[in-house]
């Protein structure tokens, strides 16, 4: 018999990994709040419900995507959550980008039920996701790991081992932040050498193979160049990531003077019409910026 798997938040992400471990050969039926995203799963050819309880009960391991800590922590505590519903013998895995202290919380809890747990958020877009070939930071215990191995495998093409449950969380954060920087100077820079006459493909033709560039100029400014502003990581979720880190430093004394910077460009970008695009429209919101007879 194949293993059974429930996922729990099949957005865009969530389903895109449910479904290629449906392909994978689980036994994988999908849930989510939205009618929306539940209808958009199913057209893709993954078994829903429209009832949490069926995604749990039953389940050989319990998976998580969702978008933001307070939903996660609702979702697996709330009085009518995951853990409320009695899941028995599974192992639960959260893919979510979130704070340590709430995967720290969700894991303790679990463990308290005799649950196994796995912190496992993710690199990688709806592609690589619905590919089995996203990059996978792992948190938890060896037992568990192992456990959760042939569902980490079909959906993991890297797998990056970061400690106990939470550390995940805060390599991704990490991660997230100087992606988010790495983006925002590109954005600066790149408007610069535009407003100073160099045409937009050269430009990035020699950006390419210099120095400055990076993994997110590679694989995001050819759409930029096309004025393609389509969501394959939208301006709120990485907002939302650099937000959290942020957070997450001020509590430990951390400066992060830079980090906060990154943060209020992103939060300028949404107050000025762009969200829901993709983070590399902050090359958008540089170029309007220009003040040619200044």
């Amino acid at each position: 018999m194949s293993l059974r798997i429930g996922y729990v938040g099949i957005g865009q992400m969530g389903a895109g990994m449910a479904l290629s471990l449906s392909r994978a050969g689980f036994d994988v039926i999908g849930y989510d709040v939205s009618a929306a995203s539940r209808e958009s799963a199913a057209a893709q050819g993954l078994a829903v419900t429209e009832t949490l309880s069926d995604a749990v009960v039953g389940r050989d391991f319990v998976l998580t995507s969702l978008p933001n800590p307070a939903i996660v922590r609702d979702a697996w505590l709330g009085e009518n959550g995951i853990l409320a519903q009695g899941p028995k013998d599974a192992v639960c895995i959260d893919f979510s980008t979130i704070d340590a202290e709430t995967m720290k919380a969700v894991g303790a809890a679990c463990v308290e039920r005799g649950l196994g747990v796995v912190d496992a958020p993710v690199s990688g877009g709806p592609n690589e996701a619905i590919a089995g070939k996203l990059v996978l930071l792992i948190g938890g215990s060896d037992a568990d790991v192992a456990r959760a191995k042939p569902v980490l495998d079909a959906i993991g093409e890297v797998q990056l081992r970061t400690g106990p449950v939470g550390t995940a969380k805060t390599v991704k954060l990490v991660n997230n932040v100087m992606s988010m920087g790495n983006i925002l100077i590109a954005a600066e820079a790149f408007a610069l050498g535009v407003a100073g006459g160099v045409e937009p493909q050269a430009l990035y033709d020699a950006l390419s193979q210099s120095g400055g560039r990076s993994h997110h100029f590679l694989k995001r400014f050819p759409n930029a160049l096309k004025a393609n502003w389509d969501p394959g990581f939208k301006m709120e979720l990485g907002e939302k990531d650099v937000a959290l880190a942020v957070d997450f430093a001020r509590s430990l004394g951390q400066p992060m003077p830079a980090a906060s910077l990154v943060r209020e460009m992103m939060t300028m970008a949404l107050a000025t019409g762009y969200r829901g695009r993709d983070v590399v429209a902050l090359l958008d919101m540089y170029e309007k910026m220009n003040a040619p007879d200044a």
